[in-house]
């Protein structure tokens, strides 16, 4: 049964942010008692350079006169990263003893108390050991963060939750420590460490990676090239998305109402009608054209709460169906339908939309005018697709 609480819904008429999006906007400010920002270095693979390229920020930073340190890193024993710490502080490990070994942790308590501006914490995803304050290293990070501390952090695109399923049947492995998706999104850079696949064998060939007994072995299993041509390209994938969000939000924050160019997306008008599932396969085709993203967005008038269950119904399969073909389904509250939709689609960086023709007779369009015609007079910045009728069922 499809449920409609899945869609994402626009319920500002005015389009200013919610009171939750202006706490956090103003958590996120600069100042006394503001939440630290959290910078995420992405790499497709381990060996990419993700703590190297974090320890030369630091470096960078530290010059600058800003006050940091070294919560925990990581160097497995790699001679250029190892040399990339220099001098740089770095805050002593808690010992935690666990049946018998001695275990040693980032120690949370330490980095708050010494407060510095900027922390570097590596292996995002990496499990604590037991006894530990948090089962994962995210959520130590989480305490920084709200302590006022900037932090950096690395992790590989193997690790999000989302994509596990995905690396396991590329590489044959199944990675156990995970964060979820929302640990990346939330964050407020997101950097991709880039290698292509052959340098980064020939990265493992020279040693520089792991060992050399370790190392021939890893170049036949996970380190084949395909398996890190397609981990390359998820986290591409997952770069560009986290560019997206950022630019709606910055247009949300500015009230920018133009569409940009950069990434525009494809919308389709979706109602309770059959013909909306030919728009959606045509607004889908359209979107893998432009190598773009596909959104179905319905307006919710008050009159649709008068409409009777079977639309409601239709409605739902519509919306299950736009769902079924990966796109991202939004509701929009709104008095007009031509001015919901426009709204939304600014709100989302759209840059064509697809909607169907007037169900109306003649005399009703001229009377009362119709939806396509008024987004054809006010959609300026807008790409307007009117599809024709299906021939068939959807």
């Amino acid at each position: 049964m499809y449920e409609p609480s899945r869609t994402r819904r626009l319920d500002r008429l005015d389009g200013r942010p919610s009171a939750e999006q202006m706490l956090e906007r103003v958590r996120r400010e600069a100042g006394a008692g503001a939440r630290g920002r959290h910078r995420i270095y992405l790499g497709m693979a381990p060996g990419v350079g993700k703590t190297y390229t974090a320890l030369e920020e630091l470096q960078r930073d530290r010059e600058r006169g800003t006050d940091v340190v070294i919560g925990l890193v990581e160097t497995h024993k790699r001679p250029r990263t190892a040399a990339a710490i220099d001098d740089l502080e770095i805050v002593p490990r808690k010992r935690i003893h666990y049946q018998g070994v001695t275990l040693k942790e980032m120690d949370t308590d330490a980095v708050i108390r010494r407060h510095p501006a900027v922390a570097l914490v590596d292996e995002l995803a990496h499990t604590n050991a037991p006894g530990s304050r948090h089962d994962k290293r995210w959520q130590a990070i989480e305490d920084l963060l709200e302590a006022g501390i900037t932090v950096i952090s690395t992790v590989n695109i193997q690790h999000l939750e989302s994509l596990a399923d995905i690396v396991e049947s590329i590489t044959g492995v199944h990675v156990r420590e995970r964060i979820p998706d929302r640990v990346l999104e939330d964050a407020d850079e997101v950097e991709l460490v880039d290698l292509s696949p052959h340098a980064l064998r020939q990265r493992m060939r020279r040693g520089n990676v792991y060992p050399p007994e370790r190392a021939e072995q890893a170049l036949n299993q996970f380190f084949r090239e395909g398996n890190l041509t397609a981990l390359r390209e998820l986290a591409l994938r997952k770069v560009t998305a986290h560019c997206e969000r950022a630019l709606e939000r910055y247009m949300c924050q500015h009230a920018i109402d133009a569409a940009w160019a950069a990434g525009e997306r494809v919308m389709v008008g979706v109602d309770d009608q059959s013909q909306t599932r030919h728009l959606l396969r045509r607004g889908w085709r359209l979107a893998q054209g432009c190598h773009t993203d596909l959104l179905a967005i319905f307006v919710e008038t008050p009159a649709w709460a008068q409409a009777r269950p079977e639309a409601h119904r239709a409605l739902e399969e519509n919306l299950r169906f736009a769902e079924d073909l990966g796109a991202e389904c939004v509701r929009v509250r709104d008095d007009d339908v031509a001015r919901g939709l426009l709204r939304a689609a600014h709100d989302k960086n759209v840059g064509s939309m697809v909607v169907g023709p007037s169900r109306h007779g003649r005399l009703h369009q001229l009377l009362r005018g119709s939806t396509v015609h008024a987004l054809l007079r006010m959609a300026r910045d807008v790409d307007l697709h009117v599809g024709a009728a299906a021939h068939q069922p959807g």
